[in-house]
């Protein structure tokens, strides 16, 4: 029960209803790229998995109130606006929007209603449309917060509420403003070093919005903005101190939506190259990793088998 674990382990709680995936997670890795999942056909097995995602979204928002945690709570919110599209797609877009910009009034300079925060919480949210909201909790970029509180806890916050939030838009097909919501993200970044993580944040938002003129018919557009999301994967490929890993994780991702942009413009032959050489490429990478893992293997044998001998 949570009243009997100490302050900590109701930390160490909700951090691990935010940021762990199963190695069955549909969204686990880094990419936050939008794609509907949603069509109606889904097994009760991806059903029930999306719903407890949805659930442990909801159980970090109540836990981060409890905890008066104001950036897990944004950060809560952003993580309930991305699960509610997993499990509803575009006809859990509304709620999802609304739980996006709720991240964003935490995350900003103003005031913030914990009750209004807090419906959030339940399994099914009714919005009294005459509530008349009582925000008196100053927002983390609120000059009385940065007091304690570095400005970058802000722009993290801001960074997620912004992306989810292009993504609830997305799925509205507001194209439009989705690319603005996602522009909102780079001035954001300025200041973050090249790391792998931070790459695949910029990497997310430039496919989000090639994608968002992809679905408007704008190809060109689309295509510039594929082109900045595979740079970022190829200089960690051929960069020094770059991922490997990540930058084939990013290459491949951008890569498809590069097929899919294509498909949308007739060009199915082009298309159908790219995902072919997406799924070569996975193969290969697969074949090389379990031929990996069977050297570790062996080699963790006849280390055990000599230690044994002496």
């Amino acid at each position: 029960p949570m009243a009997k674990m100490t302050r900590r382990e109701q930390k160490v709680s909700l951090a691990q209803l935010l940021f762990s995936e199963d190695d069955d997670s549909e969204d686990k890795g880094p990419s936050e790229v939008y794609v509907d999942q949603v069509d109606g056909e889904e097994d009760a097995a991806t059903l029930k998995h999306r719903g407890d995602r949805l659930a442990q979204a909801r159980a970090a928002l109540r836990l981060s109130l409890l905890l008066r945690e104001p950036a897990c709570t944004s950060l809560s919110l952003s993580e309930l606006c991305k699960r509610k599209l997993t499990f509803s797609g575009k006809n859990g877009a509304k709620e999802a929007l609304r739980c996006s910009e709720k991240a964003l009034l935490i995350a900003s300079e103003g005031f913030w209603d914990g009750d209004e925060i807090a419906i959030e919480a339940e399994d099914n949210p009714v919005i009294d449309p005459n509530y008349e909201t009582n925000a008196t909790t100053p927002g983390l970029a609120n000059p009385a917060v940065l007091k304690l509180l570095p400005v970058r806890v802000s722009h993290l916050c801001l960074r997620s509420a912004y992306l989810q939030r292009g993504n609830a838009l997305a799925a509205m097909g507001k194209e439009e403003e989705a690319r603005e919501s996602y522009e909102k993200v780079f001035p954001l970044l300025e200041d973050e070093p090249r790391c792998a993580r931070v790459d695949w944040e910029r990497h997310s938002l430039y496919v989000n919005i090639g994608n968002t003129y992809s679905r408007s018919g704008d190809f060109d557009a689309a295509l510039a903005q594929y082109d900045k999301a595979e740079k970022l994967g190829q200089d960690h490929l051929n960069e020094e101190g770059g991922s490997e890993k990540d930058g084939k994780g990013m290459v491949a991702c951008v890569k498809r939506a590069r097929a899919f942009a294509l498909k949308r413009a007739g060009k199915d032959g082009e298309a159908k190259k790219i995902l072919k050489e997406v799924v070569e490429q996975q193969i290969k990478d697969n074949i090389e990793a379990a031929a990996a893992k069977k050297k570790e293997a062996e080699g963790a044998k006849k280390d055990e088998a000599a230690s044994e001998a002496k």
